[in-house]
């Protein structure tokens, strides 16, 4: 195109004498993606046989013809409907044909024209043209517009390299408004929907505004690129800066000996993983990332991540394990050393090492140590693994609601580490450690995973062989751990992962076995913790049955151990103020330092007036005492029942009124007495959750007290299934209810007959302080209750579904 860009003096004076008249017909050639401006020299391609012929015959005439823009691009032919009306009449100054066929001209625009008239299509199109002229009003206005559009244009031309600086020059000198656009239109790359627009737009100041706003945006988009590639660049050039010092870094500690701390730092982890007893698979799997590790450079994103994980490889403890201790009378002597009382928990303890001894391998079994908060069912994992001689690992599984807690994340999360098993074999540093996994009835489950399910493998001695971690994603076994499992219920254990494990039951403490506790125990630790001495302090056994009969009333010894170490802090007090002596905590000084009582015989006051009865119930914290009220007023025989109740519970409600009603004649009540009044049944404690049909023969009891105005006995406790035959059904938790009926100062406890073995589990002291009287019907428990005869005896008792 260099050769025909430039035009001679004669051909500029032929293009001035055209453009004074134009003819009223002129062909019309229409342009591709392209728009033509007045004044504007623009060189074209000619390919389409009919604009060859259109271009042959103009330059055999007058030169002149009409070049307007196709608005559709997708025509191959475009015709009156595919082009734009205004356009640009021009004079082709030269053609060049080239060897292809097509050819290459050269055009001036003249004059604006708009199409009128179509007068033919064939062979090209001809049209009648009408010329549209500038409107131009000389103001200030308009002579700053052309001002700030040179400045701009001028500044676009000094940041981009497709304009030659001489359009500088060339844009200062025009003095023309009209021209300087079409200048600028015609050299900066525009849409043609943009081009057009400027070439239809008469009004001289308006195109001049719309020039400007598309040159300020241009010269935005211009700027922001040359920051974007400006950057680049220095990123570019610092890589590089980085790349050569670290070669030559690499040089220098070569030529010092010193070696690449890359490959160092590579050779130390393969020399690590070298020293391990690998199995195959991790072996190959350790092998290929320490190769992926050398190949990449240390500021790459996955160095990190290959990194972290070949030293999680690393650090596990492979083929590493202890030797068992399996000496069961040395096992005797650890669990008795450490725990007080627990004789048969700790007979099945030694009777799991008995055939452990035998299989020579403790590891497969998975034990599960269920019982209320406090009664040392952590402390008896970690006896297991002083026993064993094996390192101890507590992990708390209370609360954890992600799967991804038990198996880990997958590597390709950014922070991913293994899971919870992993890390604890970990920290152990052996293969075959104790695992105690605290508070297992306590996992929860959401959108992110069920962990109990993840528990499945782990706690399955036939699959945890071959237990994977999301994070590791390669085989570790778990055969030779031994696991440890605490909870407070099995109620909310999943069957599957229950099934799994070998349960041993601790029920809740007797008065004695606290006392032998907190005196071996506690008041030693706790002396100690507040730095004092024996002689010091001391707390006589008085004072202690005190501190458990009216600041505690728990299954465990937690709250006892607080208790002691209120005592001490305040002994601890008086020993720094500066008293001299041995402190003696007497029954008057323990009550003086604690405050009132928290608490007292409060079944004997609430039983005192008709219509309570006191069952007893077993929770997830152990035994407790429950009682039943009820109260009556004119109606129509309508039940109540409130206290947050369960369905279970409601029925046993409904069964019990039933049972009264139906036997009023027995119960010696008057025939119309249940149908003139209206009952409500309350269960206190009322923000807690109750259920289970235990509590069926209290509720009956007190229906009864109730209708006939007769207190039940107030030394009495109740538990027991009512059917409406009157039967009385066996129930559970017997051990726990017989502890919380002992706490609370009850003589008797009315049991169904058919527990009458589960009373060989109860300690003796609470068969000497208790006196438990079987049943058999809802008569005989009655009979108890009001006549205190042995007829006639029973018990009551509720399930807590929660405790808060």
């Amino acid at each position: 195109m260099s050769e025909i860009v430039a035009i001679t003096a004669e051909e500029q004076r032929l293009a001035e004498d055209l453009a004074e008249e134009l003819p009223p017909a002129l062909p019309v050639l229409p342009l591709k993606e392209t728009v033509v401006f007045p004044a504007s020299m623009t060189p074209l391609a000619i390919g389409q046989e009919r604009s060859i012929r259109l271009v042959d015959d103009v330059l055999a005439g007058d030169r002149l013809l009409a070049l307007v823009a196709v608005e559709n691009d997708g025509v191959e032919t475009p015709g009156w409907d595919d082009v734009y009306r205004v356009g640009t009449a021009a004079i082709v100054h030269k053609m060049i044909r080239v060897p292809d066929g097509t050819m290459r001209v050269l055009v001036q625009g003249l004059r604006r024209v708009r199409v009128d008239h179509e007068l033919q299509d064939e062979p090209y199109l001809v049209a009648e043209l009408s010329e549209e002229p500038d409107i131009v009003e000389q103001s200030k206005e308009l002579e700053a517009l052309t001002r700030n559009v040179q400045a701009q244009f001028g500044r676009i031309i000094g940041v981009v390299p497709y304009l030659p600086e001489e359009l500088q020059i060339a844009a200062a000198n025009v003095d023309d408004p009209s021209a300087l656009c079409s200048l600028v239109a015609s050299t900066i790359r525009l849409k043609t929907e943009e081009k057009q627009k400027l070439l239809e737009t008469v009004d001289v100041s308006g195109r001049l505004r719309d020039v400007s706003v598309i040159l300020s945006r241009e010269l935005e988009m211009v700027e922001l690129g040359s920051r974007i590639q400006s950057q680049v660049q220095s990123e570019l050039e610092q890589g590089q800066r980085e790349f050569f010092l670290r070669r030559q870094l690499k040089a220098i500690q070569e030529e010092l000996g010193e070696g690449d701390p890359e490959q160092a730092e590579v050779n130390e982890l393969r020399g690590r993983i070298d020293e391990l007893e690998l199995p195959e698979e991790v072996e190959k799997a350790a092998a290929r990332e320490l190769g992926r590790l050398e190949r990449l450079p240390s500021a790459a994103a996955e160095y990190g991540v290959i990194r972290t994980y070949l030293d999680w490889i690393a650090t596990l403890p492979w083929g590493v394990t202890t030797t068992d201790n399996l000496d069961l009378e040395r096992a005797r002597a650890v669990l008795n050393e450490d725990h007080y009382d627990l004789a048969k928990v700790k007979e099945r303890i030694v009777e799991h090492l008995a055939v452990s001894k035998l299989r020579r391998d403790p590891s497969g079994q998975i034990l599960c140590l269920v019982g209320p908060p406090g009664v040392g069912k952590t402390s008896l994992g970690q006896s297991i693994a002083r026993t064993l001689e094996r390192r101890f690992v507590r992990m708390s599984a209370g609360g954890v609601r992600d799967e991804a807690e038990i198996r880990g994340h997958r590597r390709t999360y950014i922070g991913a580490m293994p899971g919870t098993i992993i890390r604890a074999l970990r920290d152990a540093g052996s293969m075959n450690p104790v695992v105690l996994i605290d508070e297992i009835d306590k996992m929860g489950s959401d959108v992110r995973g069920d962990p109990a399910s993840a528990m499945l493998e782990v706690l399955d001695p036939e699959q945890n062989r071959t237990f994977r971690d999301h994070y590791l994603d390669l085989p570790f076994d778990l055969s030779k751990v031994l696991f440890v499992c605490t909870a407070n219920t099995v109620d909310t254990i999943p069957p599957p992962l229950l099934d799994r494990m070998d349960t041993i039951s601790l029920s809740g403490y007797t008065e004695e076995e606290k006392l032998g506790i907190a005196k071996r125990y506690l008041v030693p630790k706790q002396i100690e913790a507040h730095g004092l001495s024996r002689d010091q302090i001391a707390i006589p056994e008085r004072s202690l049955r005190l501190l458990i009969r009216e600041y505690t009333r728990e299954a465990g010894v937690r709250t006892l151990e607080r208790r002691i170490a209120d005592t001490c802090r305040k002994a601890a007090r008086l020993v720094a103020e500066g008293h001299e002596g041995k402190i003696s905590v007497s029954e008057r000084r323990a009550r003086a330092w604690l405050g009132p009582r928290h608490f007292s015989g409060e079944a004997r006051r609430r039983t005192s007036a008709a219509g309570v009865a006191t069952g007893l119930a077993y929770t997830a914290a152990g035994g407790d005492v429950l009682f039943v009220e009820a109260q009556a007023y004119p109606g129509k025989g309508r039940l109540t029942i409130t206290g947050q109740l369960g369905d279970v519970m409601r029925e046993s409600a409904q069964a019990a009124l039933s049972w009264v009603r139906s036997h009023t004649a027995e119960l010696e009540l008057p025939e119309e007495w249940f149908a003139d009044h209206d009952i409500h049944l309350h269960v206190p404690a009322g923000a807690v959750p109750k259920d289970g049909p235990s509590a069926g023969i209290t509720m009956a009891a007190a229906l009864a007290s109730l209708a006939r105005g007769k207190p039940v006995a107030d030394d009495l406790g109740m538990t027991g299934e009512l059917t409406l035959t009157g039967r009385v059904l066996p129930i559970g938790g017997v051990r726990e209810k017989a502890l919380a009926a002992q706490r609370a100062g009850l003589r008797r406890v009315v049991l169904p007959r058919e527990n009458e073995p589960d009373l060989e589990e109860l300690p003796a002291e609470t068969l000497r302080e208790v006196e438990f009287l079987l049943v058999d019907s809802i008569e005989q428990a009655l009979g108890a209750a009001f006549n205190g005869t042995h007829a006639g005896v029973g018990s009551s008792s509720t399930t807590d579904e929660r405790k808060g």
